[in-house]
């Protein structure tokens, strides 16, 4: 698969289908590829709207285990140094303006990229958000401790145990509510038009992504629950299709 090359930045990612452009971001947190979206998703993005009219474009998330994209780990920025990957590939692509669907980590991905290019991202769809839940406010920073961090560090031997935990401090500790990149102002002054598809276990909380929703001017949502009910899924995926095309 293509390589997009910027700086010490290795960015593995994957095209398929063609019209207007649609960024896929994988969930499965920091340990977010291409892959995944077979193995774990409920539906595969790339897959399902390449047939309908949209370039889509998916990527491994730098650093992630299992994936093919490297880069330094930017202990003061994660949430920026994730987003410069996107946009850089969408430079890279000669991609100006852009749709994106993000999963679980995806969702604060989402909200990052419309704060830092607002007339580049004309819709969003956010499946499974994550956010902040304050009956785990710490679970983020405890989960990627155990399950990226380690193998991470066992790849990459210059990486310290320190550095990974300040990393995790500042993406996770240092802005612990709502949607972690952007504060309710931020998503009630938002115009972007966004879908929000709902999901209720640990790391995607419900009530964060019905607020994000209702506070959001163009935001819709669309039923839940959905991705443990198989039936429910075609329906998910034509509104996602009704939202996608009305926005082109």
């Amino acid at each position: 698969m293509p390589i997009y090359q910027r700086g010490p930045v290795s960015i593995r990612y994957e095209e398929m289908g063609s019209g207007f452009p649609l960024l896929v971001i994988p969930g499965g947190g920091l340990n977010s590829t291409i892959a995944g979206l077979d193995a774990t998703h409920p539906f595969n993005a790339l897959k399902e709207f390449s047939r309908d009219g949209f370039r889509c474009i998916a990527a491994d998330l730098r650093n992630a285990n299992g994936g093919q994209s490297t880069g330094p780990l930017e202990v003061d920025r994660p949430w920026d140094a994730f987003t410069d990957d996107h946009l850089g590939l969408m430079d890279h692509l000669g991609i100006d303006r852009f749709m994106v669907l993000g999963y679980c980590i995806g969702g604060p991905f989402i909200w990052n990229l419309i704060k830092r290019a607002p007339q580049r991202v004309v819709a969003g769809v956010l499946t499974q958000p994550s956010g902040h839940r304050p009956e785990l406010p710490d679970q983020f920073y405890q989960n990627n401790s155990a399950n990226w961090a380690p193998a991470l560090r066992a790849r990459r031997p210059e990486i310290t145990e320190a550095e990974t935990n300040a990393f995790l401090e500042k993406m996770y500790r240092a802005n612990s509510d709502f949607v972690f990149t952007v504060s309710r102002d931020f998503v009630k002054a938002c115009k972007t038009p966004v879908l929000v598809l709902p999901d209720d276990i640990p790391p995607h909380p419900y009530a964060v992504a019905m607020e994000s929703a209702m506070l959001a001017p163009n935001a819709q949502v669309s039923l839940y629950p959905w991705k443990d009910i198989p039936e429910r899924i075609p329906l998910a995926l034509r509104h996602i299709r009704m939202f996608l095309k009305a926005h082109l």
